[in-house]
């Protein structure tokens, strides 16, 4: 499919949350090997956001880029929350701020900590509740950022469909990224938004394709979405291991490569806490998912069997 973008994203993304300390914290050293690792596999695609650990994640990445040797990377970073340190410096609170003020102010700072002059792409980050200011402020300030160079491409990045289909039909959008919509258990994203995007050239970046470690590893301590797990969701993550094991595939190798059966789908990116899930995540990237399997998750639900005729 061609897009709107003026370069091409990197098939596989580091999602860099997990450097930020999502869920526990990971130390500078397990930062640097994560990084090194990615630049072992190839990868040169980095997703990033002031939220992830109150700008922490870009910090590593302004830091430990170059030294992992990658030196030419594609970035995202995100905009529309500002970051309120306390006197002390430490981490405050964090606000929203849709104005042109704001906006520049939260990509000033991204530059800052990412040691950069721009970067490839800007999200308007998790503007659900926010369409009137995105409308009035926000949308024409990235527009403007855009037009001047400082970043390469925008778009909105959000974890529901429905209100990403709205901003793609109303706005000139060169890239969405999806969280946890497009995945063996979540075809939300199926309904409106990818067929959009398709028709319109609007790159599709997805990511949470293992629903926040469910499609990973279905045990019963694993998270589904954020939270605990339903028993439903978990039964159903099983099933989807039996079959993957009927055909000597792995689990996370079918969830990853799920979303590229979509035309639109550009490029996923999967968070990474060490150099390990870094290697096993590149690895389930590579590794062969046969045809038949694909068609046998279609029959019990996991694939929506239109995509088997659009891969």
């Amino acid at each position: 499919m061609t897009t709107r973008l003026p370069f091409a994203l990197p098939r596989l993304g580091l999602g860099t949350a997990p450097l930020g300390g999502l869920f526990e914290e990971v130390t500078e050293d397990d930062a640097a090997a994560t990084l090194k690792a990615a630049a072992a596999e190839g990868i040169t695609y980095f997703d990033t956001a002031p939220r992830y650990g109150h700008g922490l994640a870009e910090q590593r990445l302004g830091r430990l880029l170059g030294p992992a040797g990658i030196t030419d990377p594609v970035i995202s970073t995100k905009t529309g929350w500002l970051l309120r340190p306390r006197p002390d410096g430490s981490p405050g609170e964090v606000v929203t701020d849709w104005t042109e003020r704001g906006i520049r102010a939260s990509l000033e700072s991204s530059l800052t900590r990412l040691g950069r002059d721009s970067v490839d792409v800007l999200y308007l980050h998790d503007p659900d509740a926010y369409p009137e200011e995105v409308r009035r402020t926000a949308y024409p300030a990235v527009r403007r950022l855009r037009d001047e160079g400082l970043i390469r491409a925008i778009g909105f990045g959000m974890n529901h469909s429905a209100p990403l289909a709205s901003y793609v039909t109303e706005f000139d959008v060169d890239v969405v990224l999806v969280a946890g919509r497009f995945s063996l258990l979540d075809h939300e994203a199926l309904g409106t938004l990818l067929p959009l995007c398709a028709e319109r050239g609007t790159a599709v970046v997805v990511g949470g394709v293992f629903n926040t470690g469910l499609l990973a590893d279905p045990s019963p301590g694993a998270m589904f979405n954020y939270g605990p797990v339903p028993s439903e969701a978990l039964a159903r993550a099983r099933r989807a291991r039996e079959l993957c094991e009927a055909y000597d595939v792995p689990l996370p190798a079918a969830a990853l490569q799920f979303p590229y059966l979509h035309p639109a789908v550009t490029s996923v990116v999967v968070g990474c806490r060490s150099a390990a899930e870094v290697t096993a995540n590149a690895a389930a990237a590579r590794f062969p998912v046969p045809d038949e399997l694909w068609r046998r998750l279609a029959q019990e639900g996991f694939v929506p069997p239109e995509l088997l005729g659009a891969a």
